[in-house]
């Protein structure tokens, strides 16, 4: 890869890695100003499901498309559908005449016309303008089709893949590109196989042998002359839920393994799960994955979606970039996603398990779970009542940029948003945790944003900050999953990695254990592999341990390993990599 070096006043420090380019940065005084970032997961009014007891949040199985210079946006179990100009604002539109009430619709462009395939028997409709919401039906066809993907070719011909299951395949089968109907049979393509396949076992953390996976929401890309057929699993309710793929000179096969797989892997850090996705080219052609994220306490399908840089590189692997995937990143047009680290502004926590105090405090939720990196726990105050408040000393004075507010909405009782109903709060800054300041004010105009994120117009250099109920939607108490801080914290990035050691499990090669040394000032540790020197594309967040069980390989390839240390003041990258058969 060619470098690209950076022009500016601060200094400049670049690392290669095999084929990675690592850019450091010092922030020393002001902040030159940044392009503007998003954070995991994706910034939306995610719906209310009601499920028997239980009321939660959900949107999952996503796909974007690029229709009329706009980007749109589908879910399932929404009540409608989003539109953008540059996937960072997004437009709500409630449709006429669409089925809502489904899981994983496909959508696709076919001859001018917008096409939305349902599903499970609720048909295909078509719309040449989604702004205005109006769709017609065009049929009723989908016996028996789950999670299904339109794939136009470049021959104008069209497919239809689906399969949800864990006994069946995924299959294809040829579609009429007129009236929607299949003109061929029913091909079987791929099953899982987990004696190969390690990120393919069910569980966390890929150990749950004996259980059979769900091989399900596939979809289709052609990228140069090949075939990319990815599919998702073990699972939408595990951390490992992750998505692979198999590659082909046709549409229809025959299909070969991508000994990569999965290309699309997020097992550890605040939201996991990177499975049932679309990959698209945005408007300037840089590839991104748009993924189902979990939650999965209050309900298996409680989930959030989640956006990552992706790309192929130049013998023609699919990545997608999860290093540190839930951190701030470029928004799309801003910067080129050419590697892992580079992909966003060198802001790191500043809030990891800090000191914490509050209003109040419910049950045994404990003030800690607002800032342990976990999306599954949250701290809940006694009440949704205003001037509830939840506040961190975060130990050092640090240049804030940007904060994501995550609420939990413990004890929501509706699962309906009325307008006006929404989360309004302000949040106040302290160098001593005496005198405040307000930072950002949301006390009157406040969004449905279970996941809001703020960038500062200008970075704020402050030890405490303090976030303050104005109002909680839904009935829900005032609760937080993650409080995020994210810039600069003084001091030294934390020494390299030392005498890092791969073992794989002879008896089970889908597994390996990797330790290292303890290294003073880290916070965490990421663990880097991949099945070349120059591809570790995969990433392993590992918290207070030096050593760690990955049970997501393949059994027959080798792989080789780093790992990466890191504080609030920076990212050490690990020495050349290792490795071990």
């Amino acid at each position: 890869m060619k470098k690209r070096w950076l022009t500016s006043k601060t200094c400049i420090i670049a690392a290669v890695i095999g084929s990675v380019v690592v850019f450091a940065a010092s922030y020393a005084g002001a902040q030159a100003k940044q392009p503007k970032t998003f954070c995991n997961p994706v910034n939306l009014p995610y719906n209310f499901q009601n499920n028997g007891a239980a009321t939660y949040r959900e949107a999952a199985d996503p796909t974007i498309v690029i229709f009329k210079e706009k980007y749109w946006l589908f879910a399932s179990k929404q009540r409608g559908y989003w539109c953008s100009d540059d996937m960072v604002s997004w437009k709500f539109i409630e449709p006429q005449g669409l089925p809502l009430d489904v899981y994983a619709p496909s959508v696709t462009i076919v001859n001018g016309r917008m096409i939305f395939f349902g599903g499970n028997n609720t048909g295909t409709f078509t719309t040449d303008d989604p702004l205005i919401g109006k769709w017609r039906n065009i049929n009723g066809y989908a016996p028996g089709c789950i999670d299904p993907a339109l794939f136009v070719d470049t021959d104008g011909k069209v497919y239809l893949y689906n399969g949800c299951s864990d006994v069946n395949p995924i299959q294809v089968v040829q579609i009429d590109a007129k009236s929607f109907l299949p003109v061929g049979p029913h091909l079987p393509l791929i099953s899982a196989d987990t004696k190969v396949h390690g990120w393919e076992v069910p569980g966390d953390t890929n150990t749950e042998i004996n259980a059979k996976p769900w091989i399900e929401g596939s979809y289709m890309n052609k990228i140069g002359n090949k075939y990319y057929l990815q599919y998702a699993g073990p699972g939408t309710q595990f951390k490992t839920y992750a998505d692979g793929v198999y590659l082909a000179d046709k549409a229809d096969g025959p299909f070969v393994y991508a000994d990569y797989s999965p290309f699309s892997f997020k097992p550890t850090g605040f939201i996991t799960g990177a499975g049932h996705s679309a990959t698209f080219a945005d408007k300037q052609g840089q590839y991104w994955h748009i993924a189902t994220g979990t939650i999965s306490v209050r309900h298996m399908f409680e989930r959030r979606l989640v956006l990552f840089p992706a790309f192929i590189t130049k013998d023609g692997q699919l990545v997608t970039n999860t290093y540190l995937g839930d951190y701030p990143q470029y928004v799309p047009n801003q910067m080129p996603q050419h590697s892992l680290m580079e992909k966003g502004p060198e802001w790191m926590l500043l809030s990891y398990k800090k000191q914490a105090t509050a209003s109040s405090v419910l049950d045994n939720e404990g003030v800690n779970k607002a800032f342990d990196e976990d999306i599954k726990t949250w701290w809940s105050a006694r009440s949704g009542d205003a001037g509830e408040w939840l506040s961190v000393d975060m130990e050092k004075t640090c240049t804030i940029s940007a904060i994501q507010l995550n609420f939990a909405d413990e004890g929501a009782t509706t699962a309906a948003i009325t307008p006006g109903d929404s989360y309004r709060y302000y949040i106040e800054a302290s160098a001593n945790g005496k005198e405040w300041h307000t930072i950002v004010n949301r006390k009157k105009t406040g969004t449905d944003a279970p996941h809001d994120y703020i960038e500062l117009p200008e970075p704020v250099k402050a030890r405490y900050l303090r976030i303050t109920n104005v109002h909680s939607p839904a009935g829900a108490k005032f609760s937080v999953s993650g409080l995020r801080a994210f810039g600069i914290a003084p001091g030294n990035k934390p020494a390299m990695a030392k005498h890092v050691e791969a073992a794989r499990n002879e008896s089970n090669p889908r597994s390996a254990k990797i330790k290292w040394d303890a290294v003073s000032g880290a916070e965490f540790y990421i663990v880097r592999y991949g099945i070349a020197p120059d591809k570790l594309f995969s990433a392993y967040q590992v918290y207070d341990a030096t050593a760690v069980d990955i049970n997501a390989l393949n059994a027959s390839v080798g792989y080789y390993f780093t790992v990466d240390a890191v504080n609030a003041s920076g990212i050490t990258v690990g020495s050349r990599p290792m490795v071990k058969y």
